[in-house]
């Protein structure tokens, strides 16, 4: 699996059924996927959040595209079992349940790549990996990860599925962006070790690092009060004065280049990013074959390199 081909970025589900309609949904995979865009990341309690959703609803959006446009075997469905009210938790006979759940949803017999959507402090390692392993050799799943884990429970719930001849955790997906950089002090290191690679989540910052949060600038969005807040600190507007420079010299968008520099990151293989319609997902597009230089790396790190590694 760690040779497996996510292409250069996941597209995120999360805003399925939520703040996209069906039909915005559709357009933005269609336009995803005839980009060349490869893999997708939802999960069972997307959307439950939001009013009058109990949780299911962006993998039965996503089911019912891939039963529309027949595209199964032209991208890899990744999703997550763990933070739904009705399946909670990773016990064996949860994950057995939410897994059938979810395929039924998806209106799919197989997942490429099935997630622990948090750790289970409640339940034995030892049951949760097996359970993973089980689906694996059934043929449901095809390749099992890890999401919000500790470097330590990461570490051992390797060392399980080695003992028990089970395939184990070969991705990690965790928060990690140019502003949220304590990955790489935390787990970094682990997960390279263990030689599994990094799905990062939460890639542009709940839409911070497309750039269009400025001083004094008023954005209509459901995200924009934490957003705006990241303004008040000074290396994330010396990060956006160094997107603005590297987007314009490269005629790209900021957006692009955060994921660009983020997909260029040690352990990183492809990260996440959602666009609610598509309109918005140009800027990710951009991304694909954007590889920035050396210099350009460190122009745009530098701001907000923790101050171990400055």
């Amino acid at each position: 699996m760690t040779t497996h081909d996510f292409g250069p970025l996941v597209l995120g589900g999360n805003t399925f059924g939520w703040t996209s309609s069906k039909e915005e949904s559709f357009a933005v995979l269609d336009a995803f996927v005839a980009a060349g865009g490869r893999a997708i990341d939802t999960a069972d309690v997307y959307s439950s959040w939001a009013p009058g959703n109990s949780g299911g609803e962006s993998e039965t959006v996503l089911g019912e595209w891939l039963a529309r446009r027949g595209r199964r075997d032209d991208v890899q469905i990744h999703t997550k079992v763990f933070a739904l009210e009705t399946r909670p938790g990773l016990s064996a006979a949860n994950i057995r349940a939410a897994v059938d759940d979810s395929l039924r949803r998806l209106q799919t017999d197989h997942l490429d790549l099935y997630y622990a959507h948090r750790d289970d402090p409640d339940v034995a390692q030892e049951e949760y990996v097996a359970a993973f392993g089980e689906l694996v050799a059934a043929g449901k799943i095809r390749a099992v990860g890890a999401s919000n884990f500790t470097a330590e429970r990461l570490r051992s719930a390797v060392a399980i599925a080695a003992d028990l001849g089970v395939t184990g955790f070969t991705v990690s997906q965790d928060g990690y962006s140019l502003v949220r950089r304590d990955y790489e002090s935390t787990l970094r290191d682990t997960v390279a070790e263990l030689g599994l690679v990094q799905l990062p989540y939460g890639a542009l910052q709940g839409g911070f690092l497309t750039g269009k949060y400025r001083p004094g600038v008023a954005v209509e969005s459901a995200r924009a009060g934490n957003a705006s807040k990241l303004l008040d600190d000074p290396r994330n507007l010396a990060l956006l004065d160094a997107l603005d420079r590297v987007a314009d010299a490269r005629r790209v968008s900021v957006a692009a280049v955060a994921l660009a520099w983020l997909r260029q990151q040690p352990t990183v293989r492809a990260p996440i990013a959602s666009a609610r319609t598509t309109e918005q997902l140009p800027q990710l597009v951009e991304s694909f074959d954007l590889e920035l230089s050396a210099e350009e790396l460190a122009l745009v790190g530098s701001p907000t390199a923790p101050q171990h590694a400055a």
